[in-house]
């Protein structure tokens, strides 16, 4: 077993970052990291896509943090869970995925995490389970004893139901096993704590009454910040939105859409996604506040700490250099509004200025190119039929002197 290492200044930087909220509190939590127990703590996820963004791994970060202090960590793959798909705020059924699916996102996953938990450390290793191993066991009669404790109106009470029932939307009976099963996650583990997110709250809750239920024993839920912008309250981590970072993106993109953030989003970023001391990032947010330095140099800090997690310091540094040299000596904005291509090889130039919103007809299209209005990274182009390629660095389309977008593939 691991050294449990009770330094309270460590213990701090953990309590005091990330963390939005601990169940039962944060002090009876803090007194049982200060025992020098070793912990049990787990983080579950369904592996329902091949590429995690930095909102997701803000949850690792703090897990790592406790599995560094010698406690027992567990990275749970919800391979049976997913087959039914969490309904949180989905006002309609999700998809079902095969353990084939959850499989090869995993293995990605996997790859992304490897910058941010330690997953080959020997001394305190990294446990990964897959609920499908006691959750397909599971008979009708353990199935009605675990529901047994929870009642319809308990299950209602999730506002993405009370939605779906207002808007005549369909209510799937499996959807309800979905709490009940992650909740006897828990069980199965025997865990002292499980982490989540701000919208996995409901059903870590459900384990925690099930753990008092069945096994007399205390846990604790450890509930991390969601990544949102201060000013609007929308997710900064959207795909929708052209706003995620993801942890599969090339240095350039990561680094690229750091820089496209809006600077009220710079502290939380700094708290959530780098490992600066937390001393430091109180400095940068007076300072910001202060207006006594530039929020672009801050900005550029984040990516450039950000960016070195994922794809390290030499990489970091050519990022940085790149958008220097692309955007600053030729006076393009610092902050731009990202759109994603999904497309391989390249796109007709009028295609693309449409498709971007840079423009409201191709007529207009033709026009401005005819007229010498539009760039892509600073280049004149004249052409019409001009195919353009769309590669993981992406570039900037520029119309005129003040319209700019930046293209990316995904």
């Amino acid at each position: 077993m691991a050294k449990v290492i009770t330094d309270n200044k460590k213990i701090e930087e953990i309590l005091n970052r990330s963390i939005a909220e601990i169940l039962p509190s944060k002090q009876a939590f803090r007194e049982a990291l200060l025992s020098g127990k070793q912990l049990k703590v787990y983080i579950g996820a369904d592996a329902t896509g091949p590429a995690l963004h930095l909102g997701h791994a803000t949850n690792y970060m703090v897990l790592e943090r406790l599995r560094q202090l010698g406690h027992k960590v567990v990275i749970l793959i919800g391979d049976f869970t997913a087959r039914i798909g969490d309904p949180t705020d989905k006002l309609a059924v999700r998809q079902q995925l095969t353990r084939e699916d959850v499989k090869r996102n995993v293995k990605t996953w996997l790859k992304q995490l490897q910058p941010i938990v330690d997953l080959k450390d020997k001394d305190n290793p990294v446990e990964i389970v897959y609920n499908h191993s006691w959750l397909s066991k599971l008979n009708f009669e353990n199935i009605i004893n675990l529901a047994s404790n929870f009642t319809v109106q308990q299950m209602l009470e999730r506002d993405m139901f009370e939605k779906r029932m207002v808007e005549g939307r369909p209510i799937y009976l499996h959807e309800f096993f979905y709490p009940l099963m992650q909740g006897y996650d828990s069980v199965e583990l025997d865990v002292d704590a499980e982490m989540c997110g701000t919208d996995q709250k409901f059903n870590a809750l459900v384990g925690r009454s099930l753990m008092k239920k069945l096994k007399n024993k205390e846990k604790f839920v450890i509930i991390t910040t969601l990544l949102e912008n201060p000013v609007t309250g929308e997710k900064m981590m959207s795909k929708s939105l052209g706003t995620g970072v993801f942890l599969n993106e090339s240095a350039e993109n990561m680094y690229g859409k750091l820089m496209a953030q809006p600077d009220e989003n710079l502290p939380q970023l700094f708290i959530d996604c780098t490992y600066v001391y937390t001393e430091e990032i109180e400095k940068i947010k007076k300072d910001l506040k202060s207006n006594a330095v530039n929020p672009r140099d801050i900005k550029m800090r984040l990516a450039y700490e950000i960016t070195k997690i994922y794809h390290g310091e030499i990489k970091a540094q050519a990022a940085q250099e790149s958008f220097v040299n692309t955007f600053q000596k030729k006076e393009i904005p610092n902050e731009l509004e990202v759109y994603e291509v999904n497309k391989v090889g390249s796109i007709n130039i009028i295609d693309l200025l449409s498709e971007s919103g840079l423009v409201n007809s191709k007529s207009e299209a033709r026009r401005l190119i005819d007229e010498k209005a539009i760039k892509v990274d600073g280049e004149v182009i004249s052409d019409t039929n001009k195919e353009i390629k769309i590669t993981e660095k992406g570039f900037v389309l520029q119309r005129g002197k003040k319209q700019f977008k930046k293209i990316i593939k995904v």
